[in-house]
């Protein structure tokens, strides 16, 4: 029997098509977000992707404002005002990336400072951002149990209040990234310092792995109160290093002790806590320092891990210079590194950018200029 194609009833109610996601200061997302999907889908390894942090009014204010070095905790407003600025600034840009304010008060100094520890703020003129750090906690082990989470403390209270204010801040206009955990050997260094964590790990396991399981609770309290009061946008994570990542609550994990030991040493201390946090949320991105390296092909293994960013930091060799080793290491995991914006378009034009990256370009003339170089960049296929 033949059937006859028919019209649509004038009647019958068509299927509602969903709304495009829209966010004042990125008005690209449309394109950009299916994008990122498939990078970190891991279904991008012959694309590749590009970010392009440029220099704003307001990180010059700031630079004036502040200076290197240390400073007093600022003005929540102020803050507020500074990144509300600066992501409006950049809202011309076409390139791979979600704007997104990053608590960087709440770095070190909201899990120690929450402990009883001074904290201490650092500004960094380059970047707008203000981070803490206290000094070691305990005097020796005993004053372990000591430990406790207090929902009244002052650094408690202040870090809900102010992700209410970013919130009611950001909202149709930009997100708010996640931001570091401080957990596993990170917490241990909160507590006795780098050189006493890393002796204790011989002379006293036992007190180590308790602290281990004491910063594994409190900083999923932290990152839940995060989550919780924070909207996943188009059910993801807004990332300061990965720009978006899908699929659900994504953590930012730290190695950063383990970039000084060996990689026997990061299997014993800390493969377990890490794949533990990665499991209670839906998984997490990382980052690797110049001297951390080494550790590339164990933190790809880990179950959950979304992307690693590659920091450079001298004297070893700048992640781009070495990209194609890099790749191979990491298999299909996807990377983020940093290129100069006249070597990467010399490399765009050469065709010898790997595939499953994203780059961050610093130095790019001008939002027209970057937005010409993603052209290119969307096109480019290995």
């Amino acid at each position: 029997m033949q059937v006859t194609p028919t019209t649509r009833s004038a009647s019958r109610p068509r299927r509602a098509v969903p709304a495009a996601p829209t966010l004042a200061y990125a008005p690209h997302l449309a394109e950009t977000l299916p994008r990122l999907r498939q990078l970190y889908d891991r279904r991008a390894g012959d694309r590749i992707f590009a970010r392009f942090p440029l220099p704003t009014p307001a990180l010059k204010r700031f630079a004036q404002r502040y200076g290197e070095g240390f400073c007093e905790y600022p003005s929540v407003p102020e803050r507020i005002a500074f990144w509300d600025e600066h992501l409006g600034e950049l809202g011309a840009l076409e390139d791979d990336n979600l704007p997104a304010a990053y608590l960087s008060e709440m770095d070190q100094g909201l899990y120690g400072g929450m402990l009883g520890g001074k904290a201490q703020f650092l500004s960094d003129p380059a970047t707008g951002w203000i981070s803490s750090m206290v000094k070691p906690l305990l005097r020796d082990w005993s004053e372990l149990d000591r430990l406790r989470f207090d929902p009244e403390h002052a650094w408690w209270r202040r870090y809900l209040e102010q992700l209410e204010r970013y919130v009611e801040a950001a909202s149709g206009k930009f997100c708010l990234s996640h931001f570091i955990l401080i957990d596993g050997l990170n917490f241990v260094f909160e507590l006795v310092g780098a050189t006493g964590t890393y002796l204790a790990l011989d002379e006293h396991p036992a007190e180590v792995r308790r602290a281990i399981e004491f910063a594994f609770d409190l900083n999923v309290r932290v990152q839940e109160a995060f989550f919780d009061r924070v909207p996943l946008f188009e059910g993801g994570t807004a990332s300061n290093m990965a720009g978006w990542l899908p699929g659900g609550r994504i953590v930012s994990e730290s190695v950063d002790p383990f970039h000084m030991t060996s990689v026997d040493y990061f299997e014993r201390w800390g493969r377990e806590p890490v794949e533990r946090m990665l499991n209670h949320f839906d998984g997490g991105v990382f980052h690797l320092h110049g001297n951390g390296r080494h550790l590339l092909e164990a933190v790809c293994s880990l179950r959950g891990v979304k992307a690693i960013f590659l920091g450079d930091d001298k004297p070893f060799p700048a992640a781009f210079d070495i990209r194609h080793e890099l790749r191979a290491r990491a298999g299909d995991v996807p990377l983020i590194l940093q290129a100069e914006y006249e070597p990467f378009r010399a490399a765009l034009a050469e065709r010898s950018l790997p595939g499953g990256m994203l780059y961050v370009v610093a130095g790019a003339p001008d939002a027209s200029a970057a937005n010409r170089l993603m052209d290119e960049v969307r096109a480019y296929s290995v």
